[in-house]
């Protein structure tokens, strides 16, 4: 069940937000519980299991930690055992085909549980800042499953840390402006993914499913455009919508998109992109590793072994390998030297450097093999059938206005431009009566959209 489904916005969570809102305090954790399982198991019912034991296992350490507090060994074998467990089950769920292909061994890799890596780090971070003594043992299972099943965020982000929630997990107050918020930022999310998302991302999917010898050079760069915009508004739009859902409960989960595009460094664009995996790797990889402090050469070796790290966790090739090395290779350099470069230039030009190479981050990204994104880059400088085709010419004219609304909302004008109107006394009253008016239509167009939809991927459940 995803959230741009008519079943889930007509159904699933007119009836889970009922029963919430109507329910006792103490039983509210409950609903959050049942709710989640029946949501993760609408498309994975035999995994919701995989997910339980999870749960379990963190749950218990995190016990286990707060009984031994004075006992480093036990607190350590605790822990040792919720990191073992959970990345063992990953390793077999998501890397076991990967490296038994690395050694020549045939073996069918196993369907991935939608969400393993999001839920998996979310609920060892539990235990890992347990051991750090940065937050409170959680004594009910039914809260720290809650937490964990949490349907907003649990098979897409974003990674919502334990502290980031934990006084909201006991208690939480719900009001009208909260839910008047949530909603409005679901929507936000549910317009980017299904107007701008999905539409521009059918070029990229007609693109991509060519032969990149055959295709000119506008057409290339064409498609991976599309696809730069395409993973930006279907990811960002997710993470709005599960924000969105999190207000509506009582949440205030953590901002994921702030706007990448519009970085001046490739270090910046990485503060802006997917915020919480970023702050999860600098937490448990980057700074336990020694992150800056041991001197340049181990501060370059730490941010290899975390970009390798995130390269890997999107997923089992090589190609997520290289394509995390790629940044952290390219960020090494920014410190090293070029960053000071970049802050003296014209914000365009750091802006456009930093695009690009983004750009071509997402040829790894995207390409099915090393093979694959070696003959697409070639094809965007030339190795194709010349600069300009026919094909080219037609889906520029078909997609240019789309282009320039994707382009448009990824910068700041919008939100600027929202930002003076209700600072303004003459606009503020106009913008807050015109609000839900413009919210409804909004809504009920995405619910026109979504009757006839066939094309509504989302592309982040694959990780």
């Amino acid at each position: 069940m995803v959230f741009s489904s008519v079943m889930f916005m007509y159904f699933f969570l007119p009836c889970v937000l009922l029963l919430y809102y109507v329910s006792p305090e103490k039983f509210k954790n409950l609903v959050i519980l049942a709710s989640g399982l029946f949501f993760y198991a609408w498309g994975e019912p035999v995994y919701v299991f995989l997910m339980l034991l999870t749960t379990f296992v963190d749950y218990m350490a995190g016990l286990f930690i707060y009984k031994y507090d004075n006992q480093p060994r036990k607190r350590t074998m605790a822990l040792l055992s919720s990191l073992i467990i959970n990345l063992g089950i990953l390793f077999v769920f998501k890397y076991s085909g990967f490296v038994a292909g690395i050694f020549g061994i045939d073996v069918e890799s196993l369907p991935l549980p939608v969400g393993i890596s999001f839920y998996t780090f979310q609920s060892i971070s539990y235990t890992i800042d347990m051991y750090m003594r940065k937050i409170k043992v959680q004594k009910s299972f039914i809260n720290y499953a809650a937490y964990v099943t949490l349907f907003p965020q649990i098979v897409a982000g974003p990674i919502v840390r334990y502290e980031d929630v934990q006084n909201e997990i006991n208690h939480r107050k719900i009001n009208g402006v909260l839910i008047g918020e949530g909603v409005g930022i679901f929507i936000k999310g549910l317009v980017k993914k299904l107007f701008l998302a999905n539409n521009i991302g059918m070029l990229w999917t007609e693109i991509k499913a060519m032969d990149y010898s055959e295709i000119s050079v506008v057409t290339a760069w064409l498609g991976i455009l599309a696809f730069t915009f395409q993973i930006y508004y279907d990811f960002s739009g997710y993470s709005d919508m599960a924000i969105g859902l999190g207000k509506m409960l009582g949440f205030n989960f953590p901002e994921n998109f702030r706007h990448p595009y519009i970085s001046r460094s490739i270090s910046e664009f990485w503060r802006r992109w997917h915020i919480t995996l970023g702050s999860w790797f600098r937490s448990y990889v980057y700074i336990p590793l020694g992150g800056n402090r041991k001197g340049t050469a181990k501060t370059l070796r730490n941010l290899l072994v975390v970009w390798g790290l995130t390269g890997l966790w999107h997923g089992a090739s090589w190609n997520f390998i290289l394509w995390g090395l790629y940044f952290g290779i390219i960020i090494i350099i920014e410190r090293l030297f070029l960053g000071k470069k970049l802050e003296r230039v014209r914000p365009w030009v750091s802006t456009a450097y930093t695009f690009i190479l983004v750009v071509f981050g997402w040829v790894l990204f995207d390409t099915n093999t090393l093979g694959d994104a070696v003959s697409y880059f070639g094809a965007m400088f030339g190795a194709g059938s010349g600069f300009v085709d026919s094909l080219a010419v037609y889906e520029f004219k078909n997609y240019f206005i789309l282009f320039v609304l994707c382009a448009v909302g990824s910068t700041e004008f919008l939100s600027n431009t929202l930002k003076k109107l209700h600072s303004k006394k003459n606009t503020s009253k106009l913008v807050y009566y015109a609000t839900p008016v413009v919210q409804a239509a909004l809504l009920l167009m995405c619910t026109t959209y979504l009757v006839d939809a066939t094309y509504n991927p989302f592309l982040y459940f694959r990780f």
